[in-house]
């Protein structure tokens, strides 16, 4: 079993639980219920509740960096870098992930929720360099 490969999945179908469990509840709930027309919703325009906004946000945040965690994960899987050490990290990456989006989409933005939130993502980024260098010190180029 591949585990980088599974948590890479696992984040990409994160990423779109986000958007149909957040935006997309939210955007149809208002369409649906006559309250906003479906053209009301456009690209780049900040409406909606505080919830709405972090979701977005959220949703967002998980779109950038997922290429970024595929790109390691790809590089992996191409020079046969898999084992243990990546797995353990894979799944760091993974759960720090769903918990920073959690924060982000739940609680309300004070000093303590950005700084919890910003942790999460912190560890991700070192998990991510740390998964490179990882790669790189086992490059075994065919």
């Amino acid at each position: 079993m591949n585990i980088p490969v599974l948590t890479l999945l696992g984040f990409a179908v994160w990423t779109l639980l986000v958007l149909l469990g957040t935006v997309g509840v939210y955007r149809w709930n208002h369409i649906l219920r006559g309250n906003v027309r479906i053209e009301r919703f456009r690209a780049g325009e900040d409406m909606g509740n505080d919830f709405y906004r972090r979701a977005m946000r959220a949703h967002a945040n998980c779109v950038e960096n997922l290429p970024v965690y595929g790109a390691i994960v790809i590089t992996a899987v191409f020079f046969g870098t898999t084992d243990h050490a990546l797995s353990f990290l894979a799944v760091v990456v993974l759960t720090t992930r769903i918990c920073q989006t959690l924060v982000h989409i739940l609680f309300i933005e004070t000093s303590l929720t950005v700084g919890v939130r910003f942790s999460f993502f912190l560890i991700q980024i070192i998990c991510m360099l740390a998964m490179a260098a990882y790669i790189l010190s086992h490059l075994q180029i065919r």
